[in-house]
């Protein structure tokens, strides 16, 4: 289905010439990136915006009831190409990645001679492999076709995490362990980096919460799984078939960038990029400056750093769930009841995820719904550490993801809509934010010992310290991005003044007019 007619402009005249053919990367030239107006639905009073294309001609004269009905036809046809594969892709990589911790309440350990922190060196040697190659992958994401690069990804991470069925001893399971770590590194940097190519700053957040929501499904379903297995096929493996199948579909399926995407008309594909345009004032052309260049200019924004900071801490506080099985275990229950008691944690979790990304969604806040989120898992990791009855445990293990889960999917959407532009910077911007944000999880893993068991005293106050400073971090970049935006304010101001002043520039990194950063 293609965009709707419009009846309240034409075209420039082309009588007597031939017609120029519509940019379809809707490449503004420096003058559009200087005066690029505020983004509002009334495109049609817009005096600054060039208007010798004539995509751009036809989009920015067109009514406010057009941009709604082309702007609900477009997202519709995004929407159902990327985020029922995206949900389905991440719900099986976190599978694969996290079955461990559903065969341990088997005979995992007994049947590979595992003993002491073997366990927790299988579930972190994962993430050394895995951190190694994302920004790698990110950057050659923005020269590739995503469709075929992540669809090619997940069909690998199948074929290696089927490998786990051949393992015979726990040195196997290691090599498994790396390899998957190697292969499934492409898949969600490279995810969140497409989504935040489609998507303006206000839809992105809430398209992010449907996204990660496959984590908790992941949790949940493996929970139902691995008690099935476990009760009904004691001994069972076998695994990754699915995911090779889905990947090959994926290829299909899933666009890569809107100008190049190819079962877009030319004209969705011309206003796919240019209501991206129109929301932040700067275009998204994948070929304006290297991977380098997109390199550099993130290591030299300062804000990046703290973001590494704000998702290392994040991801820290969610370490409990590659031993949530055996944490509901010290409840008391037996080894199939434990499994069937994760997955109503996770559903919760899932609910409430998508309603704080969607409030935050609507009311443009970030910040403080992280804060508060944290305050939650706070109380849930304190409830679990300082008590030994069952009820109170039993309620704390679903503050603990209900805040520390949700309150990450709201951090991912930040880092992408704080880095913009250009594609290159955004792209090194997300890999090295999960990157580094997933070392956590290498050393995470030992925060929860066995021998702590009932009430994992070290990992459960380590955490309950660590969601106070999640929290406290995201006001601090709440009060440092309005006084970013103060300083934009003021160079604009200057600007007006001046006109021979350069492009408003912020924290060293130009910025468009009308420009601002969300917190």
């Amino acid at each position: 289905m293609g965009l709707p007619t419009t009846t309240t402009t034409k075209k420039p005249s082309t009588t007597g010439t031939t017609p120029p053919k519509p940019k379809t990367s809707m490449e503004p030239s420096k003058d559009e990136l200087d005066l690029a107006p505020t983004k509002s639905h009334n495109k049609s009073n817009n005096n600054n915006t060039r208007n010798d294309d004539p995509w751009t001609a036809q989009f920015t004269s067109a009514s406010p009831q057009w941009h709604q009905t082309a702007e609900r036809a477009l997202l519709r046809k995004i929407d159902l190409h990327l985020l029922p594969f995206l949900i389905l892709m991440y719900l099986l990589n976190f599978l694969d990645r996290s079955n461990l911790a559903q065969a341990r309440q088997g005979t995992l350990e007994t049947d590979l001679g595992m003993s002491g922190t073997d366990f927790n060196l299988a579930t972190s040697i994962f993430f050394v492999a895995y951190l190694l190659m994302q920004l790698p992958s990110n950057m050659l994401i923005t020269r590739l076709r995503p469709s075929i690069y992540l669809s090619s990804a997940m069909a690998l991470w199948g074929a290696v995490s089927a490998c786990n069925a051949a393992s015979q001893k726990f040195t196997h399971l290691l090599v498994v362990r790396i390899c998957l770590g190697i292969v499934e590194a492409p898949f969600f940097p490279g995810a969140v980096f497409l989504m935040s190519s489609w998507y303006s700053r206000a839809e992105l957040t809430k398209r992010m919460a449907y996204f990660y929501s496959g984590n908790a499904l992941a949790n949940m379903f493996g929970g139902v799984i691995g008690a099935g297995v476990l009760g009904n096929l004691e001994g069972a493996r076998g695994e990754g078939t699915i995911t090779v199948a889905v990947a090959i579909a994926a290829a299909f399926v899933l666009p890569d960038y809107p100008s190049t995407t190819r079962w877009l008309s030319e004209e969705e594909r011309a206003y796919a990029s240019w209501r991206l345009l129109a929301d932040i004032n700067e275009s998204d052309d994948q070929n304006t400056r290297s991977v380098w260049d997109g390199l550099k200019l993130a290591l030299k924004d300062y804000r990046l750093y703290l973001f590494v900071l704000l998702q290392h801490l994040s991801l820290l506080t969610q370490t409990f769930q590659y031993f949530f099985p055996s944490i509901v275990g010290t409840l008391g229950y037996g080894t199939i009841e434990t499994l069937w008691l994760t997955a109503p944690v996770w559903f919760a979790t899932f609910l409430n995820s998508v309603c704080v990304t969607w409030t935050s969604s609507k009311t443009g806040d970030r910040s403080l719904h992280i804060f508060f989120l944290m305050l939650l898992a706070a109380v849930g990791n304190a409830v679990a550490t300082g008590t030994t009855k069952v009820g109170a445990r039993f309620f704390a293990m679903f503050l603990m993801p209900m805040g520390a889960v949700s309150s990450y999917q709201i951090i991912l959407s930040w880092v992408a809509n704080s880095f913009p532009r250009p594609m290159v910077k955004r792209s090194a911007a997300v890999a090295i934010a999960n990157m580094f944000g997933n070392t956590a999880s290498v050393y995470g893993s030992y925060m929860y010992p066995a021998s702590a068991a009932p009430q994992y005293i070290p990992g459960g106050s380590a955490n309950s310290v660590i969601c106070l400073l999640v929290g406290l971090l995201a006001l601090f970049l709440r009060y440092l991005h309005k006084w970013e935006n103060k300083k934009l304010e003021r160079a604009e101001a200057e600007e007006a003044e001046n006109p021979e002043t350069a492009a408003v520039a912020a924290s060293g990194d130009r910025r468009a007019v009308g420009f601002r950063y969300i917190y």
